[in-house]
Protein backbone atom coordinates (compact mmCIF):
# COMPACT_ATOMS: atom_id res chain seq x y z
CA UNK A 1 0.00 0.00 0.00
CA UNK A 2 1.33 3.43 -0.93
CA UNK A 3 1.26 6.12 1.71
CA UNK A 4 1.81 9.83 1.17
CA UNK A 5 1.74 12.85 3.37
CA UNK A 6 3.53 16.19 3.01
CA UNK A 7 6.93 16.38 4.64
CA UNK A 8 8.34 19.54 6.12
CA UNK A 9 11.60 20.73 7.54
CA UNK A 10 12.15 23.84 9.69
CA UNK A 11 13.66 26.69 7.75
CA UNK A 12 16.28 27.13 10.45
CA UNK A 13 17.74 23.68 9.73
CA UNK A 14 20.53 23.93 7.16
CA UNK A 15 22.81 20.93 6.80
CA UNK A 16 24.94 22.25 3.92
CA UNK A 17 25.68 25.94 4.09
CA UNK A 18 25.72 28.18 1.03
CA UNK A 19 28.63 30.62 0.61
CA UNK A 20 28.31 33.79 2.66
CA UNK A 21 27.80 37.10 0.84
CA UNK A 22 31.17 38.49 -0.20
CA UNK A 23 32.97 35.20 0.44
CA UNK A 24 35.03 33.51 -2.26
CA UNK A 25 32.91 30.61 -3.52
CA UNK A 26 34.65 27.25 -4.04
CA UNK A 27 34.68 25.50 -7.41
CA UNK A 28 31.75 23.16 -8.02
CA UNK A 29 32.71 19.63 -6.89
CA UNK A 30 31.64 17.84 -10.08
CA UNK A 31 32.32 17.92 -13.81
CA UNK A 32 29.45 19.32 -15.91
CA UNK A 33 28.08 17.11 -18.68
CA UNK A 34 25.62 19.16 -20.80
CA UNK A 35 23.98 16.20 -22.61
CA UNK A 36 20.52 14.62 -22.34
CA UNK A 37 20.54 12.99 -18.90
CA UNK A 38 23.44 15.19 -17.81
CA UNK A 39 24.00 18.49 -16.01
CA UNK A 40 24.85 21.94 -17.40
CA UNK A 41 26.38 24.79 -15.42
CA UNK A 42 25.13 28.09 -16.84
CA UNK A 43 26.70 31.43 -15.92
CA UNK A 44 24.00 33.98 -15.08
CA UNK A 45 24.16 37.72 -15.76
CA UNK A 46 24.83 40.17 -12.95
CA UNK A 47 26.49 39.82 -9.55
CA UNK A 48 23.31 39.48 -7.51
CA UNK A 49 21.26 36.32 -7.05
CA UNK A 50 18.28 36.23 -9.44
CA UNK A 51 14.84 36.26 -7.87
CA UNK A 52 13.71 33.46 -10.22
CA UNK A 53 15.57 31.07 -12.52
CA UNK A 54 13.85 28.15 -14.28
CA UNK A 55 14.44 25.53 -16.98
CA UNK A 56 11.39 24.07 -18.71
CA UNK A 57 9.29 25.76 -16.05
CA UNK A 58 11.08 24.12 -13.11
CA UNK A 59 13.19 26.11 -10.60
CA UNK A 60 16.89 25.36 -10.95
CA UNK A 61 19.59 25.04 -8.33
CA UNK A 62 21.75 28.17 -7.93
CA UNK A 63 25.30 28.48 -6.63
CA UNK A 64 27.72 31.38 -6.29
CA UNK A 65 30.95 31.21 -8.22
CA UNK A 66 33.98 33.46 -8.04
CA UNK A 67 32.56 35.51 -10.93
CA UNK A 68 28.89 35.58 -9.98
CA UNK A 69 25.97 33.16 -9.90
CA UNK A 70 25.54 29.97 -11.90
CA UNK A 71 22.57 27.69 -12.50
CA UNK A 72 23.12 23.94 -12.07
CA UNK A 73 20.64 22.49 -14.56
CA UNK A 74 19.47 18.90 -14.92
CA UNK A 75 18.79 18.02 -18.57
CA UNK A 76 16.12 15.32 -19.12
CA UNK A 77 16.82 12.29 -21.30
CA UNK A 78 14.20 13.42 -23.83
CA UNK A 79 15.89 16.81 -24.42
CA UNK A 80 16.97 17.43 -28.01
CA UNK A 81 20.61 18.33 -28.67
CA UNK A 82 21.04 21.96 -29.62
CA UNK A 83 20.29 25.06 -27.61
CA UNK A 84 18.55 25.14 -24.25
CA UNK A 85 17.80 28.21 -22.16
CA UNK A 86 17.45 29.13 -18.50
CA UNK A 87 14.78 31.77 -17.87
CA UNK A 88 16.27 34.30 -15.44
CA UNK A 89 13.89 36.98 -14.22
CA UNK A 90 12.14 36.94 -17.59
CA UNK A 91 15.31 36.83 -19.67
CA UNK A 92 16.50 33.76 -21.61
CA UNK A 93 20.10 32.72 -20.95
CA UNK A 94 21.07 30.14 -23.61
CA UNK A 95 23.33 27.13 -23.20
CA UNK A 96 24.37 24.29 -25.53
CA UNK A 97 23.12 20.69 -25.18
CA UNK A 98 25.53 18.23 -26.76
CA UNK A 99 24.33 14.95 -28.31
CA UNK A 100 24.89 11.61 -26.60
CA UNK A 101 23.96 8.12 -27.74
CA UNK A 102 23.24 5.56 -25.03
CA UNK A 103 23.57 1.80 -25.60
CA UNK A 104 20.69 -0.68 -25.79
CA UNK A 105 19.83 -3.26 -23.13
CA UNK A 106 17.74 -6.36 -23.86
CA UNK A 107 15.96 -7.87 -20.83
CA UNK A 108 13.88 -11.04 -20.62
CA UNK A 109 11.06 -10.95 -18.04
CA UNK A 110 9.05 -14.00 -17.03
CA UNK A 111 6.08 -11.86 -15.96
CA UNK A 112 4.63 -10.46 -19.19
CA UNK A 113 2.39 -8.10 -17.17
CA UNK A 114 5.52 -6.13 -16.25
CA UNK A 115 6.07 -5.57 -19.98
CA UNK A 116 2.44 -5.06 -21.03
CA UNK A 117 0.32 -4.27 -17.93
CA UNK A 118 -3.35 -5.26 -17.91
CA UNK A 119 -6.10 -2.62 -17.35
CA UNK A 120 -6.07 -3.12 -13.58
CA UNK A 121 -2.29 -2.68 -13.54
CA UNK A 122 -2.58 0.43 -15.71
CA UNK A 123 -5.01 1.97 -13.24
CA UNK A 124 -2.62 1.22 -10.38
CA UNK A 125 0.33 2.69 -12.30
CA UNK A 126 -1.66 5.88 -12.98
CA UNK A 127 -2.45 6.27 -9.28
CA UNK A 128 1.19 5.76 -8.38
CA UNK A 129 2.41 8.29 -10.95
CA UNK A 130 0.05 10.85 -9.42
CA UNK A 131 1.70 10.24 -6.03
CA UNK A 132 5.21 10.33 -7.44
CA UNK A 133 4.79 13.67 -9.24
CA UNK A 134 4.94 15.85 -6.11
CA UNK A 135 7.76 13.71 -4.66
CA UNK A 136 9.98 14.36 -7.68
CA UNK A 137 9.42 18.12 -7.19
CA UNK A 138 9.84 18.17 -3.39
CA UNK A 139 11.94 21.06 -2.09
CA UNK A 140 12.06 20.93 1.75
CA UNK A 141 12.74 24.38 3.15
CA UNK A 142 16.09 24.98 4.83
CA UNK A 143 17.96 22.26 2.95
CA UNK A 144 20.85 23.14 0.63
CA UNK A 145 21.67 20.15 -1.53
CA UNK A 146 25.07 18.49 -1.31
CA UNK A 147 26.61 18.18 -4.76
CA UNK A 148 28.83 15.26 -3.74
CA UNK A 149 26.90 12.04 -3.09
CA UNK A 150 27.89 8.63 -1.79
CA UNK A 151 26.97 5.33 -3.43
CA UNK A 152 23.97 4.06 -1.43
CA UNK A 153 25.16 0.44 -1.25
CA UNK A 154 28.39 -1.37 -2.20
CA UNK A 155 28.50 -3.21 -5.52
CA UNK A 156 29.23 -2.96 -9.22
CA UNK A 157 26.93 -1.45 -11.82
CA UNK A 158 24.79 -3.89 -13.80
CA UNK A 159 22.85 -1.42 -15.97
CA UNK A 160 24.04 2.04 -16.88
CA UNK A 161 21.99 5.21 -16.79
CA UNK A 162 20.29 6.11 -20.07
CA UNK A 163 20.29 2.65 -21.64
CA UNK A 164 17.52 2.19 -24.20
CA UNK A 165 15.71 -0.80 -22.74
CA UNK A 166 13.95 -3.55 -24.68
CA UNK A 167 11.82 -5.90 -22.56
CA UNK A 168 10.85 -9.20 -24.20
CA UNK A 169 11.51 -7.63 -27.59
CA UNK A 170 9.41 -4.50 -26.90
CA UNK A 171 11.09 -1.05 -26.60
CA UNK A 172 10.33 0.79 -23.36
CA UNK A 173 11.49 3.98 -21.61
CA UNK A 174 15.24 4.55 -21.20
CA UNK A 175 16.82 3.45 -17.95
CA UNK A 176 16.53 6.52 -15.72
CA UNK A 177 18.93 5.45 -12.97
CA UNK A 178 21.82 3.23 -11.97
CA UNK A 179 21.46 -0.44 -11.03
CA UNK A 180 23.90 -1.61 -8.37
CA UNK A 181 24.55 -5.34 -8.03
CA UNK A 182 24.14 -6.33 -4.39
CA UNK A 183 22.92 -9.33 -2.35
CA UNK A 184 19.46 -9.61 -0.84
CA UNK A 185 19.30 -7.83 2.52
CA UNK A 186 22.42 -5.67 2.10
CA UNK A 187 22.08 -2.25 3.77
CA UNK A 188 20.97 0.72 1.64
CA UNK A 189 22.04 4.10 3.02
CA UNK A 190 21.18 7.73 2.26
CA UNK A 191 23.48 9.15 -0.44
CA UNK A 192 23.18 12.58 1.23
CA UNK A 193 21.21 14.32 3.95
CA UNK A 194 17.53 14.79 3.20
CA UNK A 195 13.88 14.30 4.08
CA UNK A 196 11.87 11.17 3.26
CA UNK A 197 8.95 12.51 1.21
CA UNK A 198 7.34 9.29 -0.05
CA UNK A 199 7.54 5.55 0.59
CA UNK A 200 5.48 2.76 -0.90
CA UNK A 201 5.18 -0.51 -2.79
CA UNK A 202 4.94 0.45 -6.49
CA UNK A 203 4.15 -1.66 -9.57
CA UNK A 204 7.49 -1.10 -11.32
CA UNK A 205 9.73 0.16 -8.49
CA UNK A 206 8.62 -2.27 -5.78
CA UNK A 207 9.37 -1.07 -2.26
CA UNK A 208 10.81 2.39 -2.79
CA UNK A 209 11.89 5.52 -0.94
CA UNK A 210 11.92 9.10 -2.27
CA UNK A 211 14.51 11.19 -0.46
CA UNK A 212 14.56 14.97 -1.07
CA UNK A 213 18.02 16.49 -0.56
CA UNK A 214 16.94 20.13 -1.02
CA UNK A 215 16.79 22.64 -3.89
CA UNK A 216 15.05 20.17 -6.21
CA UNK A 217 17.58 17.33 -5.81
CA UNK A 218 15.72 14.04 -5.15
CA UNK A 219 16.87 10.41 -4.89
CA UNK A 220 14.68 7.37 -5.57
CA UNK A 221 15.88 4.05 -4.11
CA UNK A 222 13.99 1.05 -5.54
CA UNK A 223 13.31 -2.71 -5.33
CA UNK A 224 13.98 -2.80 -1.58
CA UNK A 225 13.19 -5.91 0.47
CA UNK A 226 12.66 -3.71 3.53
CA UNK A 227 12.09 0.02 4.17
CA UNK A 228 13.46 1.28 7.50
CA UNK A 229 12.41 4.96 7.34
CA UNK A 230 9.09 6.78 7.50
CA UNK A 231 7.68 9.68 5.54
CA UNK A 232 8.65 13.02 7.04
CA UNK A 233 11.79 11.57 8.63
CA UNK A 234 15.02 13.58 8.35
CA UNK A 235 18.18 11.61 7.65
CA UNK A 236 21.87 12.31 7.39
CA UNK A 237 24.24 10.95 4.74
CA UNK A 238 24.91 7.29 5.50
CA UNK A 239 21.77 6.69 7.57
CA UNK A 240 20.03 3.37 6.94
CA UNK A 241 17.15 3.66 4.44
CA UNK A 242 16.34 0.00 3.84
CA UNK A 243 17.70 -3.28 2.49
CA UNK A 244 18.42 -4.54 -1.04
CA UNK A 245 15.71 -6.70 -2.60
CA UNK A 246 14.04 -7.61 -5.88
CA UNK A 247 10.51 -6.24 -5.49
CA UNK A 248 8.68 -4.70 -8.46
CA UNK A 249 10.08 -5.14 -11.98
CA UNK A 250 13.39 -6.86 -11.18
CA UNK A 251 15.12 -9.99 -12.43
CA UNK A 252 17.28 -10.39 -9.33
CA UNK A 253 18.44 -8.61 -6.14
CA UNK A 254 19.87 -5.16 -6.83
CA UNK A 255 19.39 -1.50 -5.99
CA UNK A 256 18.04 0.94 -8.55
CA UNK A 257 19.03 4.54 -7.76
CA UNK A 258 17.51 7.43 -9.69
CA UNK A 259 18.61 11.02 -9.13
CA UNK A 260 16.49 14.01 -10.14
CA UNK A 261 17.54 17.64 -10.52
CA UNK A 262 14.83 20.25 -11.30
CA UNK A 263 12.49 17.30 -12.03
CA UNK A 264 14.87 15.87 -14.66
CA UNK A 265 16.41 12.43 -14.14
CA UNK A 266 20.18 12.71 -14.46
CA UNK A 267 23.11 10.32 -14.21
CA UNK A 268 23.98 9.92 -10.49
CA UNK A 269 27.61 9.24 -11.40
CA UNK A 270 28.06 12.96 -12.14
CA UNK A 271 27.81 13.67 -8.40
CA UNK A 272 29.26 10.41 -7.08
CA UNK A 273 32.10 11.18 -4.69
CA UNK A 274 32.81 7.84 -3.02
CA UNK A 275 31.49 4.35 -2.37
CA UNK A 276 30.07 3.51 1.06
Amino acid sequence: MVRWRPACCPAALLWVASPLPGAEAPALPFKPSPVPGGVAVVALPGREAPSRATYRGEPVLLRRSAKGWVAVVGIPLNAKPGQGAVEVDGRAVPFAIRPKRYPEQHVRLENQRQVTPNPEDEARIARELALMGPAWKARPEGLAAALVLRQPTPGGLTASFGMRRIFNGEPRSPHSGLDIRAPQGQAVRAPAAGVVVLTGDFFYSGNAVFLAHGEGVVSLLCHLSKITVQQGQRVQAGDLIGEVGMTGRATGPHLHWSLSLNNARVDPRIFLGSAP
